[in-house]
């Protein structure tokens, strides 16, 4: 044994025998995966010593005993080294970049051997051998762009000399997760195998490298030189792609950009100055609230991945399920179940709906076709897991039932307590409901243990939340299968528990209060929508109030008013109707019917396109009060403190259990702005002693709705935070 550490060990010797190559073994103990820590990267720098003071080698094989690679650094230390300021995070780099330049000089052959995931981290170990070898279902990528930082241990240095800059640049950029063959055909890997080959795959390499077939010294001088490019080809290289990246990723997403730049300064020099540019771009953005807000929303997507990992460990199996009420909503959880393999029932009382929902169902799978996704065949096998029926003749063998009729607490207690008398006594029965009382829908059912709510956003197959609502006598078992069946719908659960609008519509409603007292005080419409989106909403409250419909947001506006009547009783002022309750009034219902706030036109791919309506303007005269002047910050902190308010009022109420499930939540149910990080994290990055004083202010004019919780208050004198670790700035 060369070396023997808790993630790293290195040995002389194969299973085909010889001790002239050296296998250095990734195989964290402990862990199911293998992640590059500070102590494992310090244990690689140990174990590189080892091999370089190693007599008769004659190859090296990098691998890993786990069912992936690397997935990549330890993301849960980012915010601690982040703390460290600039100075100390270049100086990180530069460290890793010694130890990852020592085994690129390694004085013979060297090859990684790729199973599963290699990202980030890991897949930069991969670029500093000379070959790479990867198993047939391994992936291989750099994703960093998505936490709003850039790959800093080499990524934007020997990515472009390997596979052209414009290839690296895509990778890059994107933050794309790429298949073995496509890593393939980019030149990213030198051979495909299945996994049992690969050792013998990279010894082949290595011997044929060491008998002078293959030039593994050419490799590294195209690796540690500059890019070959002429200033001509650097300008239609580098400017375009800026252009087109900026475009897409957008104002609020620098990295994409910055590493773009990077590659860009780097491409002229020789490896340490590259290097040097890149990790000290690195840290720059490091440094920046969006890296530490993306890195914070990953970290939370662990925590509400683990909840429901727990769940679903203890879930009975959801074999088969049967969705109630056919139609657009039915059809998408119907296509969502079937795409993703579990059999479903679709059941309506109308054959036209019934139509309705395998038209939707169809469309669906249709455009997976379009786009590659799925073949033909492959489409047809799937649309045969939806079995459309008008009878309740097979519910005797479903697991779980989804009720999705419509919103109305008297046709779902009818649809509930029929359907319960005609399953299994273990059946799971959920009402997919946006505001109905999951308590009050089980007062009548006999099972009411096996009864909770089970949220869809719309549209369905995008929308990545579905909120698991526990009713007063709901149990553990409802829960567990209600979440593991989402997850097998790949959807993201959260567990929530009953109050009206439960968690993202309790919230939501706020933010539309805090729009109609806007409106009445003589705010434009328009303006306020270009102001949100410019904040980082993907859509403004006009915008997203035609989208879900006006006589949804009336209706559910009437359920929060009789269930928190002090703040929101009267969200319109002083309870004379609001512009979403004359809106509907006059019939405009938003998209449904081509006219809301604004009118809709069809595009040149059919989807509707917003354009003004002056009719719109006219009508919103009929409620406005007062002419006032509002800067933008005053238009942001209007809309965003009641529902920042409402957050922290669910986490104080035990609606929802952590900060993390709380932000999760209004990010993958309305779009909150991932770079702020969710509303708890909004409120950290302000401290909380200046969200309350910015509070009062308004709350002395607008009242209850802007009002701080007591609770709040004592957080704030306490120089508390929802969350542990804060940003830089």
């Amino acid at each position: 044994m060369i070396y023997q550490g808790n993630a790293i060990s290195v040995a002389r010797g194969t299973k085909t025998g010889g001790d002239d190559i050296a296998m250095l073994t990734f195989d964290l103990k402990g862990e199911s995966i293998n992640k590059l820590s500070s102590a494992v990267v310090t244990e690689l720098g140990d174990a590189v010593k080892a091999i370089q003071s190693e007599s008769g080698l004659k190859g090296l094989v990098i691998g890993s005993a786990k069912d992936v690679f690397i997935v990549g650094a330890d993301i849960t230390e980012f915010h601690g080294l982040f703390d460290k300021g600039e100075e100390y995070l270049v100086e990180m780099n530069l460290k890793v970049h010694d130890i990852f330049n020592a085994i690129e000089d390694l004085p013979f052959p060297t090859v990684t051997a790729i199973n599963g995931l290699a990202l980030g981290g890991g897949c930069e170990v991969t670029l500093t051998t000379d070959f790479r070898v990867m198993g047939e279902k391994a992936k291989i990528g750099l994703p960093e762009t998505k936490l709003g930082i850039l790959p800093g241990w080499g990524g934007c240095v020997r990515l472009p000399r390997m596979i052209g800059a414009d290839n690296a640049i895509e990778w890059i950029a994107g933050g794309t997760e790429n298949r073995a063959d496509a890593a393939l055909k980019m030149g990213a890997v030198d051979a495909v195998v299945p996994n049992e080959s690969l050792e013998d795959a990279a010894l082949d390499i290595l011997a044929r490298a060491y008998s002078g077939e293959l030039d593994y010294q050419a490799r590294r001088d195209e690796k540690t030189g500059p890019l070959k490019l002429n200033p001509i080809e650097q300008m239609m290289a580098f400017e375009t792609a800026k252009g087109y990246v900026k475009g897409k990723a957008g104002p609020h997403y620098p990295a994409p950009v910055e590493a773009i730049k990077v590659i860009q300064k780097g491409a002229g020099e020789e490896r340490g100055r590259a290097q040097a540019i890149e990790a000290k771009a690195f840290a720059k953005l490091a440094l920046s609230d969006i890296a530490f807000n993306l890195v914070g929303l990953f970290l939370n997507d662990q925590v509400v991945k683990k909840k429901a990992s727990k769940y679903e460990k203890q879930a009975r199996p959801v074999k088969q399920t049967a969705v109630l009420g056919a139609g657009i909503m039915g059809g998408g959880i119907a296509y969502q179940s079937a795409s993703k393999g579990t059999p479903i029932l679709m059941k309506d009382i109308k054959e036209e709906a019934v139509e309705l929902g395998l038209k939707e169902s169809r469309k669906l799978f249709a455009k997976q076709v379009e786009r590659k996704k799925l073949t033909t065949e492959q489409m047809a096998e799937k649309l045969t897991l939806i079995r459309p029926t008008l009878s309740y003749g097979d519910f005797g063998h479903v697991d779980l039932v989804v009720e999705a009729v419509v919103e109305n607490p008297k046709v779902k207690d009818a649809v509930l307590t029929e359907v319960e008398g005609l399953v299994g006594e273990e059946t799971i029965l959920t009402s997919n409901t946006s505001t109905i009382s999951i308590t009050r829908l089980a007062e009548n059912l006999k099972r009411p243990e096996n009864f909770c709510g089970m949220h869809f956003f719309n549209p369905v197959h995008r929308m990545p939340l579905v909120e698991v609502i526990r009713g007063e006598k709901t149990g553990d078992a409802a829960v567990a299968a209600t979440v593991a069946y989402a997850r097998a719908m790949g959807k993201t659960p959260i567990v929530v528990n009953d109050c009206p609008g439960f968690l993202v519509n309790r919230v939501l409603f706020p933010y539309f209060g805090g729009f109609s007292l806007l409106v009445e005080q003589g705010a434009d419409f328009q303006r306020v929508d270009k102001i949100m989106e410019k904040f980082g909403w993907p859509m403004g409250p006009a915008y997203l109030l035609d989208v879900v419909g006006m006589d949804t947001a009336v209706h559910a506006g009437e359920v929060m008013a009789e269930g928190f009547p002090e703040r929101m009783g009267q969200m319109g002022g002083d309870g004379s109707k609001s512009a979403i309750q004359v809106m509907y009034e006059n019939e405009r219902l938003g998209q449904k019917n081509d006219k809301g706030f604004y009118a809709y036109e069809e595009d040149k791919k059919g989807k509707p396109k917003k354009v003004s309506d002056d009719k719109a303007y006219e009508l919103v005269k009929q409620v406005v009060k007062s002419e006032q002047e509002f800067s933008d910050e005053d238009i942001i902190a209007r809309m965003m403190v009641p529902l920042c308010l409402e957050t922290v009022r669910c986490l104080e109420d035990g609606i929802v259990e952590t900060p993390a499930e709380a932000d999760m939540a209004l990010i993958y149910g309305i779009g909150s702005p991932p770079f702020r990080g969710g509303a708890l994290r909004y409120i950290d990055a302000m401290g909380i002693g200046e969200f309350v004083k910015l509070a009062d202010g308004l709350a002395d004019e607008l009242g209850p709705l802007y009002a701080p919780t007591d609770k709040l208050r004592k957080m704030a004198e306490a120089g508390e935070r929802f969350y542990t670790t804060q940003a830089q700035s």
